[in-house]
């Protein structure tokens, strides 16, 4: 199954560029990077000292634990036309190999 923005919330979330559109918490609103880790309930994301107004120290990233259910992202597909795929983080509250099932009674079928 490609990577579509219709089958995005099907397929695994690492690599990806994410960035929080919206969340409960403002401090995580505007964070950009990479998609380097994936749990149930959070997201991690790796992202440059240039995505946020705050200083990192180190080699610039940081990795940033985002609650998926109090968070909306936007993801950016490749491809011929780069496109920007909004998803409600609590479409993405599962364990990532059960997001990811492609048979049985997944609720993501």
């Amino acid at each position: 199954m490609p990577l579509t923005p219709a089958t995005l919330t099907r397929h695994e979330l690492i690599g990806l560029p994410a960035r929080v559109a919206a969340a409960s918490n403002q401090d995580l609103v505007g964070i950009a990077g990479e998609v380097v880790m994936e749990t149930t309930r959070t997201l991690s994301i790796a992202a440059s000292s240039e995505s946020r107004r705050r200083t990192v120290s180190g080699d610039g990233e940081r990795v940033w634990q985002v609650p998926k259910g109090d968070a909306t992202f936007e993801f950016t597909l490749d491809g011929d036309d780069e496109q920007v795929v909004t998803v409600e983080g609590e479409r993405l509250v599962a364990r990532p190999a059960r997001r990811t099932e492609r048979t049985g009674d997944s609720k993501w079928r």
